[in-house]
């Protein structure tokens, strides 16, 4: 091969990364600023506004979380950090109050990249769907009904109930699983390895860490 060609690959290789890297940064703009939550549909979006084709390989939505975690770092400030904080809060509060179901604090909300539109992600698991109907209703807590694909173990999708809920002014979103399935978690839309998962213990501690990050802040010493 040629020392002329060579140059032309490397050049067309940096030039293509630059690409992914500009696709990247844009989707993470959509999703940070204009409620769209669909890291497919956000770098779609993003695409037509380069005016890239999709033909091309677009970024992974890995590249997709670690650019929109810059740009909240970037530009998030104070606005973010209560936002994150407001929304664990009331995720914590929700976990709290549906103890009989096993909790979990997934996505946005637990790794840090929730943002004014995002929902607070709770994996429960109960013997079925009617049983965390009627514990709604029992309590007279307003809810709604929607349905989701994911993808399973097995490569597959499979289609989960979810339900949508107010708690202390922000949107929680329970996914609902059987009981067996809190053993394994489904694999994350991000970079297929098992979803992570955050038990209350663990939710309760992510609100410590959100007040040392404010300025001034001490720990109360409970000591004696």
């Amino acid at each position: 091969m040629s020392r002329s060609k060579k140059t032309r690959t490397k050049s067309t290789d940096h030039r293509l990364q630059q690409v992914r890297l500009e696709i990247a940064t844009e989707a993470a703009r959509i999703i940070a600023t204009e409620g769209q939550q669909n890291y497919h549909a956000a770098k779609k979006k993003a695409a037509e506004r380069r005016g890239v084709s999709e033909r091309l390989a677009l970024p992974s939505n890995l590249e997709i979380k670690d650019a929109l975690r810059t740009y909240l770092e970037l530009y998030g400030g104070t606005a973010h950090t209560d936002n994150l904080a407001r929304l664990r809060r009331a995720a914590v509060s929700a976990m709290h109050w549906l103890d009989k179901f096993t909790p979990r604090l997934v996505g946005a909300v637990l790794d840090g990249t929730a943002n004014e539109h995002s929902r607070a992600g709770l994996h429960i698991f109960a013997d079925s769907t009617e049983s965390v109907i009627l514990h709604f209703l029992e309590n007279g807590k307003p809810f709604s009904e929607e349905q989701r694909q994911i993808r399973w173990y097995d490569g597959k999708h499979r289609t989960v109930p979810l339900v949508i809920f107010e708690q202390d002014g922000s949107t929680m979103e329970l996914t609902i699983f059987e009981r067996v399935h809190l053993r394994q978690s489904p694999p994350s839309p991000i970079n297929g390895k098992p979803q992570r998962r955050a038990n209350l213990a663990e939710a309760e501690s992510l609100l410590t860490e959100n007040h040392a990050a404010q300025p001034g802040w001490q720990p109360v010493n409970r000591a004696g």
